[in-house]
Protein backbone atom coordinates (compact mmCIF):
# COMPACT_ATOMS: atom_id res chain seq x y z
CA UNK A 1 0.00 0.00 0.00
CA UNK A 2 1.02 3.59 -0.66
CA UNK A 3 -0.56 6.56 1.11
CA UNK A 4 -0.20 9.92 -0.58
CA UNK A 5 -0.80 12.48 2.13
CA UNK A 6 0.27 15.65 3.90
CA UNK A 7 1.26 15.67 7.56
CA UNK A 8 -1.13 18.50 8.51
CA UNK A 9 -4.07 17.21 6.50
CA UNK A 10 -6.71 16.07 8.98
CA UNK A 11 -8.24 13.81 6.32
CA UNK A 12 -4.85 12.14 5.82
CA UNK A 13 -4.46 11.83 9.60
CA UNK A 14 -7.71 9.82 9.70
CA UNK A 15 -6.37 7.22 7.30
CA UNK A 16 -3.00 7.00 9.07
CA UNK A 17 -4.83 6.21 12.31
CA UNK A 18 -6.94 3.53 10.63
CA UNK A 19 -3.88 1.89 9.11
CA UNK A 20 -2.19 1.93 12.50
CA UNK A 21 -5.17 0.47 14.34
CA UNK A 22 -5.34 -2.36 11.81
CA UNK A 23 -1.58 -2.93 11.90
CA UNK A 24 -1.16 -2.41 8.16
CA UNK A 25 2.19 -1.44 6.69
CA UNK A 26 2.29 1.23 3.98
CA UNK A 27 4.66 3.50 2.13
CA UNK A 28 4.30 7.14 3.14
CA UNK A 29 4.34 9.43 0.09
CA UNK A 30 4.31 13.14 1.05
CA UNK A 31 2.37 15.68 -1.00
CA UNK A 32 3.11 19.21 0.23
CA UNK A 33 -0.13 21.15 -0.03
CA UNK A 34 1.32 24.58 0.75
CA UNK A 35 3.78 24.10 -2.10
CA UNK A 36 0.88 23.12 -4.38
CA UNK A 37 2.35 19.70 -5.12
CA UNK A 38 -1.23 18.36 -5.31
CA UNK A 39 -1.74 20.44 -8.46
CA UNK A 40 1.37 19.23 -10.27
CA UNK A 41 2.50 15.92 -11.81
CA UNK A 42 2.93 13.23 -10.79
CA UNK A 43 0.21 13.57 -8.12
CA UNK A 44 -2.17 15.64 -10.23
CA UNK A 45 -2.29 12.79 -12.75
CA UNK A 46 -3.59 10.34 -10.13
CA UNK A 47 -6.87 12.07 -9.29
CA UNK A 48 -8.93 14.84 -10.90
CA UNK A 49 -9.89 16.22 -7.48
CA UNK A 50 -6.24 16.93 -6.55
CA UNK A 51 -7.02 16.09 -2.94
CA UNK A 52 -5.22 14.07 -0.30
CA UNK A 53 -5.32 11.45 0.98
CA UNK A 54 -5.04 9.04 -1.90
CA UNK A 55 -4.22 5.38 -1.37
CA UNK A 56 -2.91 2.87 -3.86
CA UNK A 57 -3.47 -0.77 -3.00
CA UNK A 58 -1.81 -2.77 -5.71
CA UNK A 59 -3.40 -1.67 -8.98
CA UNK A 60 -6.30 0.04 -7.24
CA UNK A 61 -6.49 3.76 -6.46
CA UNK A 62 -8.77 4.99 -3.69
CA UNK A 63 -9.68 8.55 -2.72
CA UNK A 64 -11.69 10.31 0.02
CA UNK A 65 -10.65 9.48 3.57
CA UNK A 66 -13.93 7.99 4.78
CA UNK A 67 -14.20 5.79 1.69
CA UNK A 68 -10.60 4.64 2.21
CA UNK A 69 -11.27 3.79 5.85
CA UNK A 70 -14.43 1.88 4.92
CA UNK A 71 -12.42 0.00 2.28
CA UNK A 72 -9.85 -0.94 4.92
CA UNK A 73 -12.68 -2.00 7.23
CA UNK A 74 -14.11 -4.32 4.60
CA UNK A 75 -10.80 -5.78 3.43
CA UNK A 76 -9.16 -5.99 6.87
CA UNK A 77 -12.06 -6.32 9.33
CA UNK A 78 -9.96 -6.89 12.46
CA UNK A 79 -10.01 -4.93 14.68
CA UNK A 80 -13.38 -3.47 13.66
CA UNK A 81 -13.81 0.29 13.36
CA UNK A 82 -17.60 0.07 13.18
CA UNK A 83 -19.96 -1.49 15.75
CA UNK A 84 -21.60 -4.83 15.03
CA UNK A 85 -25.15 -3.49 15.30
CA UNK A 86 -26.92 -1.29 12.76
CA UNK A 87 -27.87 1.42 15.26
CA UNK A 88 -24.32 1.59 16.54
CA UNK A 89 -22.91 1.89 13.03
CA UNK A 90 -25.39 4.66 12.24
CA UNK A 91 -24.39 6.57 15.39
CA UNK A 92 -20.68 6.24 14.68
CA UNK A 93 -21.08 7.31 11.06
CA UNK A 94 -23.23 10.28 12.09
CA UNK A 95 -20.57 11.49 14.52
CA UNK A 96 -17.86 11.02 11.91
CA UNK A 97 -19.86 12.84 9.24
CA UNK A 98 -20.57 15.72 11.61
CA UNK A 99 -16.85 16.42 11.42
CA UNK A 100 -16.05 15.23 7.91
CA UNK A 101 -19.06 16.83 6.20
CA UNK A 102 -20.13 19.72 8.43
CA UNK A 103 -16.89 21.14 9.93
CA UNK A 104 -13.90 20.14 7.85
CA UNK A 105 -15.04 21.17 4.32
CA UNK A 106 -15.65 24.76 5.44
CA UNK A 107 -12.11 25.10 6.70
CA UNK A 108 -9.85 23.18 4.35
CA UNK A 109 -7.01 24.86 2.50
CA UNK A 110 -8.78 25.64 -0.76
CA UNK A 111 -11.72 27.27 1.04
CA UNK A 112 -9.43 29.42 3.19
CA UNK A 113 -7.44 30.42 0.12
CA UNK A 114 -10.65 31.43 -1.67
CA UNK A 115 -11.69 33.56 1.27
CA UNK A 116 -8.46 35.53 1.17
CA UNK A 117 -7.55 35.55 -2.52
CA UNK A 118 -10.95 35.88 -4.16
CA UNK A 119 -13.14 37.46 -1.50
CA UNK A 120 -10.48 39.68 0.04
CA UNK A 121 -10.80 38.48 3.62
CA UNK A 122 -7.86 39.50 5.79
CA UNK A 123 -6.09 37.13 8.18
CA UNK A 124 -8.30 38.09 11.13
CA UNK A 125 -11.49 37.48 9.15
CA UNK A 126 -10.18 34.14 7.89
CA UNK A 127 -9.35 32.99 11.40
CA UNK A 128 -12.73 34.16 12.71
CA UNK A 129 -14.42 32.12 9.97
CA UNK A 130 -12.37 29.06 10.89
CA UNK A 131 -13.02 29.32 14.61
CA UNK A 132 -16.74 29.91 14.21
CA UNK A 133 -17.40 26.74 12.23
CA UNK A 134 -15.10 24.58 14.36
CA UNK A 135 -16.43 25.79 17.70
CA UNK A 136 -20.06 25.61 16.59
CA UNK A 137 -19.66 22.16 15.04
CA UNK A 138 -17.84 20.72 18.03
CA UNK A 139 -20.58 21.99 20.34
CA UNK A 140 -23.07 19.82 18.44
CA UNK A 141 -20.78 16.80 18.76
CA UNK A 142 -20.28 17.45 22.47
CA UNK A 143 -24.05 17.44 23.01
CA UNK A 144 -24.36 14.07 21.29
CA UNK A 145 -21.47 12.49 23.17
CA UNK A 146 -22.30 13.86 26.61
CA UNK A 147 -25.96 12.96 26.30
CA UNK A 148 -25.59 9.32 25.24
CA UNK A 149 -25.03 6.20 27.36
CA UNK A 150 -23.28 4.71 24.33
CA UNK A 151 -20.33 7.04 24.90
CA UNK A 152 -17.47 5.41 26.78
CA UNK A 153 -13.77 6.11 26.88
CA UNK A 154 -14.15 6.59 23.14
CA UNK A 155 -16.96 8.09 21.10
CA UNK A 156 -18.81 4.76 21.05
CA UNK A 157 -17.87 2.36 23.80
CA UNK A 158 -14.32 1.83 24.95
CA UNK A 159 -12.53 1.02 21.71
CA UNK A 160 -11.75 3.39 18.82
CA UNK A 161 -14.15 3.61 15.93
CA UNK A 162 -14.47 5.64 12.76
CA UNK A 163 -15.84 8.49 14.89
CA UNK A 164 -12.66 8.75 16.96
CA UNK A 165 -10.28 8.68 14.05
CA UNK A 166 -12.21 11.58 12.47
CA UNK A 167 -12.63 13.57 15.70
CA UNK A 168 -9.02 13.48 16.91
CA UNK A 169 -7.49 15.17 13.83
CA UNK A 170 -10.13 17.92 14.01
CA UNK A 171 -9.05 18.73 17.56
CA UNK A 172 -5.41 18.88 16.47
CA UNK A 173 -6.41 21.48 13.88
CA UNK A 174 -8.62 23.33 16.36
CA UNK A 175 -5.74 23.67 18.78
CA UNK A 176 -3.37 24.79 16.05
CA UNK A 177 -5.84 27.55 15.15
CA UNK A 178 -6.44 28.53 18.81
CA UNK A 179 -10.12 27.62 18.78
CA UNK A 180 -12.08 27.76 22.03
CA UNK A 181 -12.50 24.26 23.45
CA UNK A 182 -13.64 24.79 27.03
CA UNK A 183 -17.22 24.05 25.94
CA UNK A 184 -16.44 20.47 24.80
CA UNK A 185 -15.10 18.59 27.87
CA UNK A 186 -16.37 15.19 26.72
CA UNK A 187 -14.70 15.63 23.34
CA UNK A 188 -11.41 16.53 25.01
CA UNK A 189 -11.62 13.60 27.42
CA UNK A 190 -12.07 11.21 24.51
CA UNK A 191 -9.23 12.78 22.53
CA UNK A 192 -6.92 12.56 25.56
CA UNK A 193 -7.71 8.86 25.89
CA UNK A 194 -7.14 8.20 22.19
CA UNK A 195 -3.77 9.90 22.41
CA UNK A 196 -2.63 7.22 24.86
CA UNK A 197 -2.95 4.65 22.05
CA UNK A 198 0.00 3.92 19.77
CA UNK A 199 -1.99 4.12 16.53
CA UNK A 200 -2.99 7.71 17.28
CA UNK A 201 0.40 8.76 18.65
CA UNK A 202 2.30 7.35 15.67
CA UNK A 203 -0.08 8.96 13.17
CA UNK A 204 -0.01 12.48 14.60
CA UNK A 205 1.43 15.25 12.39
CA UNK A 206 4.63 15.72 14.38
CA UNK A 207 5.49 12.03 13.87
CA UNK A 208 5.24 12.23 10.07
CA UNK A 209 8.39 12.18 7.92
CA UNK A 210 7.38 15.40 6.12
CA UNK A 211 6.66 17.35 9.33
CA UNK A 212 9.90 19.30 9.00
CA UNK A 213 9.47 20.04 5.29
Amino acid sequence: MQLFNYFRSSASFRVRIALGLKGLAYDYVPVHLLKNEQLKPPFSELTPTHLVPLMKDGEHTLVQSIAIVEYLEETHPTPPLLPADALGRARVRALAFDVACEIHPLNNLRVLRYLTRELGADEAAKEAWYRHWVEDGLAAIEAQLAGSPATGRCCHGDTPTLADLVLVPQIFNARRMSCRLDHVPTVLRIVDHCMTLDAFVNAQPSACPDAAA
